[in-house]
């Protein structure tokens, strides 16, 4: 993960956390437990950063849900 990446994961973590009303940590070790993190973030970051953040919080829940998480 290069910097871009590691500042953008951070974004998406403190966003999804707000949106969830859950500690930053437990959003990250959710994405991280789930493989969201490394299977679908890091990976699209080259899409997902060009998109708003109302749209990034809802494709990490629908991620998330599609996991069988329960947000």
């Amino acid at each position: 993960m290069n910097q871009s990446q590691l500042e953008f994961v951070l974004y998406c973590v403190e966003n999804l956390a707000d949106d969830l009303g859950k500690d930053t940590v437990e959003v990250y070790d959710l994405l991280k437990r789930s493989g969201v993190l490394y299977d679908y973030l890091v990976p699209l970051y080259g899409i997902l950063h060009t998109q708003g953040r109302d749209y990034i919080v809802e494709d990490l829940r629908v991620a998330l849900q599609k996991k069988g998480i329960a947000l």
